[in-house]
């Protein structure tokens, strides 16, 4: 179960950030050209952080304290097959949408 509600947070997280770029312009207007790609190599550091913190963070901590690797590579790859089903559910949700 934990494995759904680390990619469900991973999703949420993605979620937020599509709303940025889909509304920035309207909220914060428009950028000088040196300051967009200063921040979108900010934002894409620090969106690898917060993603890899929600999906490594509680496997590390139940390796440290468990010693033992099983558990958190299960979950590691249970997170990752729920983020590919949410993505395939959201790519068939826009497909049938469309139509």
């Amino acid at each position: 179960m934990m494995a759904f509600y680390q990619a469900l947070g991973v999703i949420g997280y993605c979620s937020l950030i599509a709303l940025i770029f889909w509304r920035g312009e309207a909220w914060f207007g428009r950028v000088p050209s040196f300051i967009a790609p200063f921040l979108m190599l900010t934002l894409l550091s620090t969106s690898a952080m917060i993603c890899g913190l929600l999906v490594f963070a509680y496997p590390v901590k139940l390796y440290l304290r468990t010693k033992k690797y099983e558990q958190p590579i299960r979950i590691v790859l249970l997170t990752a097959a729920w983020l590919v089903a949410f993505s395939l559910l959201i790519m068939l949700g826009i497909g049938s949408w469309k139509r």
